[in-house]
């Protein structure tokens, strides 16, 4: 007897991560601005700060893939490009210590060539004056996102196979604070009832 199939091999979450800058849900200036900067990369460093879930580090991912970088953060990603992206999520817990270790690199004068720095956080209380003063600082927020949400919630919906009798979607974004994560594992459950 073969095990049964599960009808999600993967997370809605992860199967529906943005891939490029443009896909993100709601987020225009972040994305404005990293569309601008995608098409002429130069050696930087970025701080992308605000809430969990709204697409801080699926963003950089997006960013890495569109300037053909090679990602150095939880997994590799083999070099097609001319950069190399660093991305460090949470950055709010580094030490002060580990802030000035940093402080060589992000100037000017030491910055390593062809290289993207990618900082992330939820908030910059715990971050030194004088390393933030090193980062472009792009602030991420999912303020007035719910309508966008429940859009995207309700094609994911139809997407996955979801039948006419959908929840309400908009209170599901809402109940999720316009966390885009939060949001389609709770979809994942109300998916898993069909």
């Amino acid at each position: 007897m073969s095990a049964p199939t599960l009808p999600f091999p993967q997370s809605l979450a992860e199967k529906y991560r943005p891939r490029t800058i443009a896909e993100f849900v709601g987020l225009d200036k972040p994305k404005h601005i990293l569309a601008k900067f995608a098409a002429q990369p130069y050696p930087s460093a970025w701080l992308f700060v605000g809430p969990s879930g709204v697409g801080k580090t699926s963003m950089a991912q997006a960013l890495c893939a569109e300037i053909k970088g090679e990602l150095t953060h939880s997994h590799f990603v083999p070099l097609t490009g001319g950069f190399h992206v660093v991305l460090i999520d949470e950055a709010d817990r580094m030490t002060p210590a580990a802030q000035l270790a940093l402080l060589s690199k992000l100037d000017a004068t030491a910055f390593p060539p062809n290289t993207v720095f990618i900082f992330t956080c939820n908030s910059t209380d715990g971050l030194e004056p004088r390393f933030l003063s090193r980062c472009r600082v792009i602030e991420f927020s999912s303020y007035g996102m719910a309508g966008e949400i429940a859009e995207y919630l309700d094609k994911v919906w139809h997407m996955e196979g979801g039948n006419g009798n959908a929840p309400d979607l908009a209170r599901l974004a809402k109940e999720s604070r316009n966390n885009v994560r939060d949001a389609l594992m709770k979809l994942e459950v109300e998916l898993m009832v069909l």
